[in-house]
């Protein structure tokens, strides 16, 4: 019987703007780097082939980003752009990630992901987890981020952790997009 394995990603520097999110069994692999614009700042998100090394950003990206996040000028939140094979997708970031509720504060945040889905983001909801995401009315948990205790040593990494339940496969890059912004809007009070 196949027990679900979720997806470990290791976030070696824990800087939202500047990190490589690395799959331990070597499943998946991201690199996030911002790319000034005149007037704006890119965060964009790569889809990579293989584990990050120490050298990565010494060496120019020869790819296109899956993912673009325009921040504004001011930081404010901007645009969000999927880069698919059948063209790319933009979506204003406050409609793409929108609050849970009228009420509900900043933190809060849910998303339709391309699967039809509605995933939510929140913010130490749950005890150890920084980043809650869940999905549907019984509230699963299908994604969290955790920050590396303070008194645990982390040899030459940070030792923060993004998990993914492994039926979340699919959606990888709209988790690690929508927690980037979401990281980004408590960073900078939005």
């Amino acid at each position: 019987m196949h027990r679900p394995l979720p997806y470990v990603f290791e976030d070696r520097t824990g800087a939202n703007s500047s990190s490589d999110f690395d799959e331990i069994y070597d499943r998946s692999y991201f690199h996030i780097g911002r790319t000034p614009q005149t007037g704006r700042t890119k965060t964009m998100i790569y889809c990579m082939h293989t584990r990050a090394t120490r050298h990565r950003d010494s060496q120019p990206l020869t790819k296109p980003a899956s993912a673009i996040l325009d921040y504004g000028e001011d930081e404010s939140l901007g645009l969000i752009s999927y880069v698919l094979p059948t063209g790319v997708v933009t979506e204003v970031m406050s409609k793409y990630l929108r609050k849970t509720s009228m009420f509900s504060g900043s933190l809060s945040r849910k998303f339709t992901a391309s699967d039809g889905r509605e995933y939510r983001w929140s913010y130490r909801t749950v005890p150890g987890q920084e980043w809650t995401c869940s999905v549907g009315p019984e509230n699963f948990v299908v994604a969290h981020y955790d920050l590396k205790p303070p008194d645990v040593r982390a040899y030459g990494v940070s030792g923060h952790t993004l998990t993914v339940d492994e039926r979340c496969g699919h959606i990888l890059l709209e988790l690690l997009a929508s927690l980037n912004i979401m990281r980004h809007i408590a960073l900078h009070n939005l």
